[in-house]
């Protein structure tokens, strides 16, 4: 059999060739999450009960309520966000008020963002009430984008929420139709974004405030007067030289530009779905005895530490959940001040919470969540371990004590950046992750215990420039046998006034062998002062 004559193989073409999709952006413009986010938490239909009144809610600020949103009714009756709330009464004195929950929103939204993602592959937020989720390659799973964008219309008004969406090929693009045109636009790839997009208002480029005040002082409303000059070069360089001091995009026309027409990439945060740890236990016969739940929370802790150590984690909270036959949960929760996965120690905490709980026929479920967890890697067992493990380290005793007298009631000193020795620590919550931008610097040895006040002292020396040679503190004279300095330290001349001296530090030893931690404050004929004082700030080991 003769083999076929095949032609000759062209090394530039490849067999198989990827095919990029291109990109598609969904832009969901929730206008009025707030006030309908308001609604379900209230249970209240729209139109009807409470939201048939006049309502706005507000945020207390330095001038009195503001108004952050308001109802239908409010905006017939002329309330509008951002007026302060006695301006808004003069115009509906029947205008009621519930206060407004911005963190509330946000968790919301975030949940929003999750729940889009059977729209796409990932989505990200647009604070505050915006979503963006990438739809490339996937409208011809639902039959075509003009589908996709009336099943997501559907899907929000199911929920009680009014959306406005839009899909383009830019995030910026998408934002600004799904803002300020007809809801359901759709901007295809073939399409030119400068003559879709001409007509809209500059506020459409997510644009500061100021900065918009400043474009329409020029005359630049509309997208279409701002491409004139975007295209022209000296257009362009005016532009730019007005706004080249802003840092950010939202206050760079010419960013915004190029990131809605594609010219400039703009990174966009995907919201990733975070499974917290979680073990349960459904019992065969409820239980009412204090002896029988903390054997299940035995057994619940064990099990928790087994799953976080599989995920190299550590737990920081933990939640308890306790749920009755009579369908009430009682629900106990656990901050811890540093990562853990030891059951004994979280058993030992929990034993002092679960002593007040109310059974009542019995409890028949108990669940055991990490809801807030770092990572905590494997490592050999040592000292500090070893304490641990017999309730004596300090992170159990730190954990220990919030337990019994409240995380109030403890404060735990952090190394702060500072080389001044009264600054170089601050105290914080033993709860509060330490400020990830602050360490500690290197200095020289320095005493075990420093006074709350460096106390003044009168020395008696040879030369006012060297070191002393007796000092009286508190009522008694000390003979000075042994000197160590001077370290000098300078003043922060970033925080305090150019009249503060400089500080020579001693470390001295009286004839009795004790050791203190003393300086001179000011040199003699720096201008900044008469003679120097001394002052003794610790006491040395």
């Amino acid at each position: 059999m003769t083999k076929p004559d095949l032609p000759p193989s062209d090394p530039a073409v490849s067999p198989m060739k990827m095919i990029t999709p291109p990109r598609r952006i969904l832009s969901i413009w929730l206008s009025r999450l707030s006030v309908e986010r308001w609604r379900l938490c209230n249970a209240v239909t729209p139109g009807q009960g409470a939201d048939a009144a006049p309502l706005a809610l507000i945020s207390e600020t330095a001038h009195g309520p503001r108004i952050d949103t308001v109802n239908d009714a409010g905006l017939a009756a002329g309330a509008r966000a951002g007026m302060m709330l006695a301006d808004a009464r003069t115009l509906c004195p029947s205008l009621a008020v519930a206060p407004s929950d911005p963190a509330g929103d946000l968790a919301l939204l975030e949940k929003l963002a999750l729940w889009a993602q059977r729209w796409g592959p990932w989505s990200a937020t647009d604070a505050p009430d915006g979503l963006l989720v990438d739809i490339s390659a996937v409208a011809h799973l639902f039959g075509g984008e003009e589908r996709l964008l009336s099943d997501v219309t559907a899907a929000f008004a199911r929920r009680g929420f009014t959306v406005g969406i839009a899909a383009a090929p830019t995030a910026g693009a998408a934002w600004a139709l799904s803002h300020y045109a007809p809801p359901g636009t759709i901007l295809s790839a073939n399409d030119d974004p400068l003559a879709r997009l001409s007509d809209l208002p500059v506020a459409a480029l997510r644009l500061d405030n100021d900065v918009l005040t400043v474009l329409r002082r020029l005359g630049l409303k509309r997208l279409r007067d701002l491409t004139g000059r975007f295209d022209d070069k000296a257009g362009r360089d005016a532009l730019h030289r007005r706004f080249r001091n802003r840092r950010s995009p939202a206050g760079n026309p010419l960013v915004r530009m190029d990131q809605l027409l594609g010219h400039v990439p703009e990174p966009l945060l995907p919201v990733i779905r975070q499974h917290a740890p979680l073990v349960q236990r459904r019992l065969l016969e409820p239980i009412r005895h204090r002896a029988l739940l903390g054997q299940v929370v035995v057994d619940l802790a064990a099990e928790m530490a087994r799953l976080l150590e599989g995920k190299a984690l550590g737990a920081r909270r933990l939640e308890l959940g306790l749920w009755r036959v009579d369908g009430e949960v009682v629900l106990r929760t656990l901050e811890l001040s540093a990562a853990t996965r030891d059951p004994a120690h979280i058993c030992r905490l929990f034993a002092a919470r679960l002593d007040d709980v109310d059974a009542g026929f019995g409890i028949e479920s108990v669940r055991l969540r990490t809801s807030w967890a770092e990572p905590l890697a494997l490592a050999q067992d040592d000292i500090e371990a070893a304490a641990q493990a017999q309730g004596t380290s300090l992170a159990a005793c730190i954990d220990r004590l919030s337990v019994r007298l409240g995380a109030q009631a403890i404060r735990r000193p952090v190394p702060y950046a500072s080389h001044i020795p009264e600054r170089a620590q601050r105290w914080y919550p033993p709860l509060e992750p330490e400020p990830p931008s602050q360490g500690q610097l290197a200095f020289h040895a320095r005493p075990l215990k420093l006074l709350d006040r460096a106390e003044q002292i009168a020395v008696l020396y040879a030369t006012p420039d060297g070191f002393p040679r007796s000092f009286r503190w508190r009522g008694q004279v000390h003979d000075v046998t042994r000197v160590e300095g001077p370290e000098r330290i300078a003043p922060e001349w970033w925080r305090e006034r150019s009249i503060v001296r400089l500080r020579d530090y001693y470390r001295i030893e009286d004839a009795q062998g004790a050791r203190y931690w003393i300086y001179r404050y000011g040199i003699i004929g720096d201008g900044r002062g008469g003679m120097p004082d001394w002052y003794l700030q610790g006491l040395c080991g």
